[in-house]
């Protein structure tokens, strides 16, 4: 195990765990062989996978615990009643030094419980934030909160902003992201006041990204900016409005291609730029969520998804451990102390 950078893993999380954290793992080692993992579940299941494979027992350790969170499970009971739990142990590697990242597809709520218990936030930070990427026809978009505040205040604007930006930056390799508030229309006016509040900070603010403004739902898809920010209620509903509009389009894109025999001919020719076009909005190539502002880097993966989307969520913790995300937050954080830019709710206005 004497690697340059240790994942923990929670090997029990997920509807088609473990085999796919197995097969995950695999995938995402042909693109970073220099990384090692810690499976926190039963032995009993792992060990044969782990034999089974070529040589992952050279990269791969297992800690055995026959408790693990369902995702049925209150997070408030995963934290009281299992301590020893696969997730609760992923995650304590990482306060512990033993590991630099951790990756569940288990239940989200009891993930962000878990993570914000054991981990704490990093300073300047009231509440962590779930960050995702999508697709748009510009390039992929990033956007949070995606559920974990269902009620936000100026400061987790702001917040949110600064993370996402250096989320973007250092995932998707943008140097200067532009940032948007997702609100009601774009006009200057509408919106509730602490959106108001939040984007009049903003435009004065001395970024290293730039503010766009007020953005609305048509605008994310379209690629306008590269980060939307928004509250975790908002934030949810329009992403899974996405995921369902993605799904209906593909429903009725495949009924008409079997509706006659022309059609079935025609799919035959257009084949080809169809199956680019799945690759292109394939929703496994944008798992992983990143549980943002915790004093340790945490990804969320879909826990339906298979190997390689689990493999993608490994990816993106591998390139925030890699690329120092956390301590970019920090600096940037500091840098805008220094400016008197009210960040917390201590120096937030009235």
């Amino acid at each position: 195990m004497s690697t340059a950078l240790t994942i923990a893993l929670d090997a029990m999380g997920g509807d088609r765990a473990p085999g796919i954290v197995i097969e995950g793992i695999k995938l995402v080692r042909e693109r970073s062989p220099n990384v090692c993992f810690i499976l926190f579940g039963d032995e009993k299941q792992l060990q044969p996978l782990v034999v089974k494979g070529p040589q992952l027992s050279e990269y791969v350790k297992i800690h055995h615990t026959d408790e693990f969170v369902t995702n049925e499970m209150k997070p408030s009971a995963a934290l009281r009643n299992l301590p020893n739990s696969s997730m609760a142990l992923a995650i304590k590697a990482v306060r512990n030094g033993e590991a630099a990242g951790v990756v569940s597809a288990g239940n989200t709520g009891a993930l962000m419980a878990l993570a914000k218990f054991v981990l704490k936030t990093l300073p300047g930070i009231d509440r962590p934030a779930i960050a995702t990427f999508l697709p748009s026809m510009r390039r992929d978009v990033v956007m949070l909160d995606l559920g974990a505040n269902l009620e936000c205040d100026t400061n987790n604007f702001l917040q949110f902003a600064i993370m996402g930006e250096v989320f973007a930056k250092v995932v998707l390799g943008l140097p200067e992201p532009v940032v948007g508030l997702l609100n009601v229309g774009e006009e200057e006016l509408k919106g509730h006041g602490y959106l108001r509040e939040a984007a009049a900070i903003l435009r004065e603010a001395d970024l290293p990204s730039k503010f766009h403004g007020f953005i609305e739902g048509n605008d994310i898809l379209e690629g306008k900016v590269d980060v939307v920010v928004t509250d975790g209620f908002t934030g949810n509903v329009a992403l899974k409005t996405a995921e369902g509009v993605s799904k209906f389009y593909t429903h009725i894109l495949s009924e008409a291609f079997r509706s006659s025999l022309f059609s079935r001919l025609s799919y035959l020719l257009a084949r080809s730029t169809l199956r680019k076009v799945r690759q292109r909005v394939d929703p496994r190539r944008y798992n992983g969520a990143m549980l943002l502002g915790l004093n340790g880097i945490v990804v969320k993966s879909h826990g339906g998804t298979d190997a390689l989307g689990f493999a993608n969520a490994l990816g993106v913790a591998i390139d925030m451990v890699t690329f120092g995300f956390n301590d970019t937050i920090i600096q940037e954080f500091k840098k805008l102390e220094v400016d008197n830019v009210p960040l917390t709710k201590e120096t937030a206005p009235a």
